[in-house]
């Protein structure tokens, strides 16, 4: 496979494969061109082998269908020279989540310091050797405790997830599109330190809200009741919850 077209056993291959998917979720030659954004007139010369399967078409078709279409081993190998993150981070492509990338300050209530404001910062950016999204955290007053990992944005859901796997340990944001001043709200989920050694689940709400348009005036660490940036911080923070943005369940 070339990283724009297929050899003609290869586009047999795949033309097969999605005959096969139409024929399986009886929908239309049309309807899954619609679908895939693509014309009724590309599908049907690739189909009849008259014009190949580009590489743009065929992850279309892919996330249209639902089915493979390629070997994995080719589909990220091609993946990763054309910029789309893998199916299990919802396979975006970097021009379209362009707009998530840069600084964010991160806050969230503190854990230790009952009304006080956690405060850091999360960079966001493209990570060319796995061809995803990736998150690191820096300016935490707890550096042992500083994260790194993954972003997946999937289609159907909306949200953006920010997780760390680190030996099977996880701790997941899952955050709002962008409003229009461009914060994300949401929740956290992680371990807690507790007595001694204990960790016990914690969840919070948590929003990461653009540096660059703070004008190099935000402040980080724990930032108490009295502080010049506690009430924007805590206001912003309560937002999460009290405009719907996440919910935290009573007990």
């Amino acid at each position: 496979m070339t990283e724009q077209t297929l050899s003609a056993a290869e586009n047999d291959t795949v033309a097969g494969i999605v005959r096969e998917a139409l024929a399986r979720q009886r929908i239309t030659r049309q309807f899954l061109a619609d679908q895939a954004k693509i014309s009724l007139s590309t599908l049907e010369k690739a189909l009849s082998g008259q014009r190949p399967f580009t590489l743009a078409s065929i992850v279309r078709l892919e996330t249209a269908l639902g089915v493979a279409l390629r070997p994995q081993s080719q589909a990220r190998a091609a993946d990763r020279l054309n910029g789309v993150a893998p199916e299990e981070l919802g396979s975006y492509a970097r021009p379209a989540v362009s707009w998530i990338e840069g600084g964010y300050l991160t806050l969230r209530p503190s854990f230790s310091s009952p009304g006080a404001i956690y405060a850091y910062v999360t960079e966001i950016g493209w990570n060319d050797d796995h061809s995803h999204l990736v998150f690191t955290e820096s300016e935490r007053i707890d550096a042992a405790f500083t994260q790194q990992g993954h972003v997946s944005i999937p289609h159907q859901s909306g949200f953006i997830y920010l997780v760390t796997n680190k030996f099977g340990q996880y701790r997941l944001i899952v955050v709002s599109k962008p409003t229009i001043s461009g914060e994300m709200f949401g929740l956290l989920t992680t371990l807690q330190s507790g007595r001694g050694t204990n960790l016990f689940p914690v969840s919070t709400p948590i929003v990461l809200a653009p540096l660059k348009r703070l004008a190099g005036k935000a402040s980080f660490g724990r930032i108490e009741k009295g502080h010049e940036c506690h009430a924007h911080y805590s206001g912003l923070v309560h937002r999460a919850i009290d405009e719907n943005f996440a919910t935290l369940i009573p007990r």
